[in-house]
């Protein structure tokens, strides 16, 4: 459960709507770097809050599609939480020479945002509405709106409603899993690229 600092703006869009795919994708590949390809989806949650699953849910999603150019922490199986997010982290950095992480959590917001998936630039702050003190993480975010904040949000958490998380999440998954398209294809054509440029300097 988070808060969002340092962005540059934010993409609103409800997980129902016909676009709901196309704008999150077009958001965050317009922010990825050009010479970075070690792209991580770091899912930030538990599996012990229905609410705060959302991050778990959507890595066990994405997991299952088989994703070839995008790496994934946190799943139900193995999440990535309050008690081992540093570690996570530390993990990241030592496995990845200068990776670009995108962090993803569940956030509480007005009753009108509720099924808002929320997407750009910069780091979140896990625990932030529930006055956790972790570090900050991610170069971008995706955050769903599963609830109502501002009054009583650990309860809040634990009866929001399994099916609304479960079709946020997957319609997450989707987004990450068009990027990994969207990357093959990216890297296919880097590749093509060097390549003449190589037959054209011999």
């Amino acid at each position: 459960m988070n808060s969002q600092s340092n962005g540059n703006g934010a993409n609103y869009i409800h997980y129902t709507d016909p676009f709901s795919i196309k704008s999150t994708v077009d958001v965050l590949i317009e922010n990825l770097p050009k010479n970075k390809l070690d792209l991580i989806v770091l899912c930030i949650g538990t599996d012990r809050s229905t609410g705060d699953s959302l991050g778990p849910l959507t890595g066990t999603f994405f997991n299952q599609m088989k994703p070839s150019h995008v790496k994934i922490y946190g799943t139900l199986h193995h999440p990535v939480h309050a008690a081992n997010l540093k570690e996570s982290i530390s993990n990241i950095y030592k496995t990845y020479r200068d990776p670009f992480i995108i962090a993803v959590d569940a956030s509480l917001g007005k009753s009108t945002s509720i099924g808002s998936i929320i997407s750009g630039t910069g780091s979140l702050k896990p625990g932030a509405a529930l006055n956790k003190k972790l570090p900050a993480v991610g170069d971008a975010y995706v955050t769903g709106v599963v609830n109502v904040g501002g009054f009583m949000d650990y309860a809040v958490l634990q009866s929001t409603r399994l099916s609304l998380v479960h079709d946020m999440a997957y319609k997450i998954a989707l987004i990450f899993k068009k990027i990994d398209i969207w990357l093959h294809h990216y890297e296919a054509n880097l590749s093509k690229s060097m390549s003449r440029r190589y037959n054209q300097s011999v």
